[in-house]
């Protein structure tokens, strides 16, 4: 039998990468590239309005249906990443008035449900990037996304990372050894999702089982994929071990994301699963508008440039600048925003430099967007999850504006 191109890649990865390095990564990724189309999914962060609270993710379902994308994504969060203190009309403009509280942010598995009632036409793939390994319990995890499996029709995505302090320690939720129990939790998922039915018992220091039953069944034979926030080596790793797709978000360089696919992909190979088999994704903010100055301008937004305070510290040192929380901070995990009140949120933006904005976001007009997002391609990415940051341009008529560029983004997306 002529063996297929996946086979190849395949074959290339386990004979050549780890003699070869990246001549070889990259006939893999040409090789997969021929059957393996770009795709692309929105991200909804889910926050109540004054209007209804399915208002924004129905709007963002809606235009992924109408954009050609794979699939509709919701956040897991309690409260926003943005410092409260900040999200006022004098930085949000207009905004505020529809969304008065930003941390009013609504529970993802029921909202992805509802959604998924009027999702019956269309073929939109649902997930949650990501569910939290740590607050949430993993067999009620592992029920929430085998639920909304079978209530799609085997369409359900479970994303999963460690989650954050800022919903985890304000509620009095243990925050120690998050990457240990994310580890744990991936085992616990497979573990009753492997398990037929019968009772379990497993070991583990998080999650210990005793004659645990787990009897809902995998849509047609098959479970949701389990797509992994993985950033650390030993999150690498363990993504090789159990995941189906790699979905980083603090990852903000092409170089940095092959290097780390590759530690993916050698996870997978040790431990007897195909390596081209685990969908590379990423998780990254889209600011377009109409011309450069115009996206300059958002970039410079407060709103915009608090993003940047979840980047670790190590990407604004290569900025020259030292992060406002201290040199070793690392990022996301540790970031606890509504204790920031203006005046420091104020001062902390001032901090961002404008090449770091550029290096965590794609930026740009369409075709400079597209241009950046192929870069990535070409080293590895073949899934992109968009945060749509577009139409955060402090001046209302320019964020309006930005609105058909981000839509050519999207369609773009689909001929890479």
């Amino acid at each position: 039998m002529q063996p297929t191109t996946d086979h190849l890649a395949t074959i290339i990865w386990r004979t050549g990468v780890r003699t070869a390095g990246v001549r070889s990564l990259t006939m893999t990724f040409r090789a997969r590239s021929a059957v393996s189309p770009f795709r692309f999914g929105l991200l909804d962060g889910i926050v109540n309005t004054r209007i209804s609270p399915t208002l924004l993710p129905s709007a963002s379902m809606l235009t992924a249906s109408a954009t050609g994308a794979d699939s509709f994504w919701v956040g897991d969060h309690i409260n926003s990443l943005v410092p409260r203190s900040v999200a006022t009309p004098e930085h949000l403009g207009l905004a505020a008035k529809l969304v008065p509280k930003v941390d009013a942010i609504l529970e993802p598995w029921t909202m992805l449900g509802h959604l998924a009632a009027r999702n019956r036409l269309r073929r939109l793939r649902f997930g949650v990037c990501v569910t939290d390994a740590s607050r949430r319990h993993p067999v009620v995890t592992a029920q929430a996304a085998a639920t909304l499996h079978l209530l799609t029709r085997g369409r359900a995505i479970l994303g999963i990372g460690v989650g954050e302090r800022e919903g985890n320690e304000p509620y009095g939720v243990e925050w120690s050894k998050p990457v240990a129990r994310l580890v744990e939790a991936l085992a616990t998922i497979r573990a009753l999702w492997d398990s037929g039915g019968e009772p379990v018992t497993r070991e583990s220091e998080w999650f210990p089982l005793r004659h645990a039953v787990f009897d809902l069944p995998p849509h047609k034979g098959r479970w949701p994929e389990i797509w992994v926030a993985a950033h650390g080596p030993r999150m690498l790793r363990a993504t090789g071990r159990y995941a189906d797709g790699w979905v980083p978000f603090v990852i903000s360089r092409p170089d940095d994301y092959s290097r780390a696919l590759d530690a993916v992909r050698t996870a997978a190979s040790d431990n007897g699963r195909d390596p081209m088999a685990i969908t590379p994704a990423v998780n990254r903010t889209v600011v377009a508008g109409r011309t450069r100055d115009d996206v300059d301008e958002a970039l410079d937004s407060v709103i915009v440039k608090s993003v940047a305070l979840a980047a670790p510290a190590e990407a604004w040192a290569r900025h020259g600048v030292e992060h406002p929380l201290g040199s070793d901070f690392s990022g996301v995990q540790d970031l606890v925003p509504q204790t920031i009140d203006q005046e420091t949120a104020l001062a902390y933006t001032a901090r961002v430099p404008a090449s770091l904005m550029k290096e965590i976001c794609f930026h740009g007009t369409a075709d400079e967007i597209l241009d950046q997002v192929a870069e990535w391609r070409d080293h590895g990415l073949r899934y992109l999850l968009v945060i749509n940051g577009s139409q955060l341009n402090p001046k209302l008529r320019k964020g309006i504006a930005a609105t058909a560029p981000y839509t050519s983004v999207l369609r773009g997306l689909k001929k890479l």
